[in-house]
């Protein structure tokens, strides 16, 4: 079958590090394991960054020409011409990166269409961001197959959809191969910490705000840190780690291709997760052998077991995360327990053939 991809948010090609374009591409690996062909034609691209509320109008003026354009093209192929696709896979669909094209292109054409990961916010319905809400919501009334990766998402697209349409889970997915640990750390070392975020405003800041704080909490204990992330707030970032001096290392930017070797370095991962989808770097972590402490937010428990990976603390809340960090640096048997569980449950409900097997499943219903 030969796939048209279309992602809202950012395409797989992006040179934007982020879990949404490790994820695309990822479903990319994952069609085409299942022998499809996978197309991401220049006509289905959409502007990149995410617009302001108030350009939605001309968003959507501009999506409909760009799908009549579309629809046009195909139409004038051949039968059996390559550039025809047989099923439209729209990856994210939210209020602020609607998908625009899908539900009118699918429509005009009688395709098979099928969204991974949409939400569907009740309160957006109001206000400036009424019109990607309702572009969301014409988007899940049209769709026959919803794959949900985010357990939050469940409730409010499952509303949406319309009568015969579908929406079935996706268990969020790394390749687990090139993250194995092949070697344990040396011993007799003070446990390296590290955390894996892009160093930007808002949600993200304020994880590393929360870090910053529980990281003070442990200055008696022997640590390093290793912070791996980059982007406009990283000032911000290193003000809040001053105060710790040498024992806070910062990484930088490092490519998704070196992130294994930095992961077999340390002994345990720790992120806030303040309002995280579910975050595929604790995947990444945990295949590695890394103890996870994280926010009890969104879908990260869908990630993280607790108890039996890492710990859960509540979000936001700097004592309580700091508490189990001393918790399992205190105790490297519990440590080592948690290490070993993480890297087998990733490999059991999160490895890319398991989740090739769901979408496999998942895609037969559309026949």
């Amino acid at each position: 079958m030969r796939v048209l991809l279309h992602t809202p948010l950012k395409p797989p090609d992006s040179a934007t590090p982020s879990g949404d374009r490790e994820m695309a591409r990822g479903l990319v690996r994952l069609l085409r394991r299942l022998g499809h062909t996978v197309d991401m034609p220049a006509l289905s691209r959409v502007a990149p960054g995410v617009p302001r509320p108030e350009a939605h109008l001309a968003l959507e003026r501009r999506g409909r020409a760009q799908a009549a354009r579309l629809i046009e093209h195909w139409r004038a192929l051949p039968a059996g011409h390559p550039g025809r696709f047989d099923l439209w896979f729209t990856y994210h669909c939210y209020y602020r990166k609607p998908d625009w094209l899908g539900p009118i292109v699918t429509q005009a054409l009688d395709i098979p269409y099928v969204i991974a990961e949409a939400s569907h916010a009740p309160r957006r319905a109001q206000g400036p961001t009424r019109l990607g809400h309702r572009a969301v919501e014409r988007a899940l009334g049209a769709a026959d197959l919803v794959l949900t990766v985010n357990p939050r998402d469940l409730a409010g697209v499952r509303a949406r959809l319309r009568p015969g349409g579908r929406q079935l889970r996706l268990p969020p997915f790394i390749d687990v191969a090139p993250f194995r640990r092949s070697a344990p750390r040396a011993p007799n070392q003070p446990p390296v910490l590290i955390s894996v975020g892009m160093m930007r405003t808002r949600d993200k800041l304020e994880s590393y705000r929360v870090l910053a704080a529980a990281l003070q909490l442990l200055k008696d204990r022997p640590w390093r840190a290793l912070l791996a992330g980059d982007g406009p707030a990283r000032p911000e970032v290193e003000a809040l780690m001053a105060p710790l001096g040498s024992r806070v290392h910062f990484a930088g930017a490092v490519p998704h291709a070196d992130l294994p070797a930095l992961y077999a370095s340390a002994d345990l991962y720790l992120w806030p997760a303040i309002n995280e989808a579910y975050g595929m770097a604790f995947l990444e972590a945990q295949a590695a052998g890394l103890p996870v402490v994280a926010g009890r937010t969104g879908g990260v428990p869908a990630v993280v077991a607790d108890g039996v990976t890492g710990l859960l603390t509540p979000v936001g809340d700097a004592a309580a995360f700091a508490a189990a960090v001393a918790r399992l640096l205190d105790s490297p048997a519990e440590r080592a327990r948690l290490a070993a569980a993480a890297a087998a449950h990733v490999r059991l409900h999160h490895d890319e053939p398991v989740a090739a097997r769901a979408l496999a499943a998942a895609l037969r219903t559309l026949t």
